[in-house]
């Protein structure tokens, strides 16, 4: 039997298992870092390729069908025009994205519904818990270039979330981050095992010392 050949996404996301958020944005020189996402659920990393949402004023219509719209493995990510006062996102929300397979959501805004949320093994990321919801009223784009927490994101670009946080990698330049990414892992490894043979972390990384005279 001819052995399948391995699809050039699915090297990326193999690649980009093996690492985590800041070996990412290391290997983009402390680029594609999001910020502001002090809500966060991570009951495992989340990698995949962008599908974006565009909503305003917490219209939670636009956000509901990118469900949808989504492939299993694919990252949601909506802005909300940067308003945390009014919520497009919700548990039920959150339920139905997990049944599609989708791997994450990130939302440049506020959820709700978030007891119920962080019971789902689905990671979700936001910058506020608010119990208002919005109405659907169905403003907004599915699939559009938008600005996410600091970062531009445009459909198909990859993101991996862990603790630490999001990255976004620009779609064009996965496979070579990622593969950087990886040579940074690695060297973290070689590094920690020298640290536990007695080496500190100074000595190790050549650091320039500053001295006043």
């Amino acid at each position: 039997m001819k052995k399948r050949t391995i699809t050039r996404d699915e090297e990326i996301y193999s690649i980009l298992e093996e690492v985590s958020a800041p070996n990412v944005t290391d290997a983009m020189y402390r680029k594609g870092a999001m910020k502001g996402l002090s809500v966060r659920h991570v009951p495992k990393k989340m990698i995949g390729r962008a599908v974006t949402v565009q909503t305003l004023g917490g219209d939670w219509s636009k956000p509901v069908q990118a469900i949808d719209v989504c492939k299993k493995g694919e990252v949601l990510v909506i802005s909300n025009d940067e308003r945390c006062d009014i919520a497009p996102w919700g548990e039920l929300a959150t339920r139905s994205a997990l049944f599609r397979g989708i791997s994450g959501i990130v939302i440049d805004g506020a959820v709700r519904d978030w007891d119920d949320i962080i019971e789902l093994p689905v990671p979700v990321y936001a910058k506020a818990v608010q119990p208002n919801a919005g109405e659907p009223k169905g403003f907004g784009e599915i699939n559009t270039e938008i600005s996410c927490c600091g970062q531009t994101v445009r459909p198909g670009d990859w993101l991996i979330g862990d603790k630490s946080g999001v990255v976004v990698i620009p779609k064009e330049r996965a496979y070579e981050i990622a593969r950087r990414a990886a040579e940074v892992h690695r060297t973290e490894i070689r590094i920690r095992a020298e640290i536990e043979n007695g080496d500190t972390l100074g000595s190790l990384q050549q650091l320039l010392r500053w001295e006043k005279h």
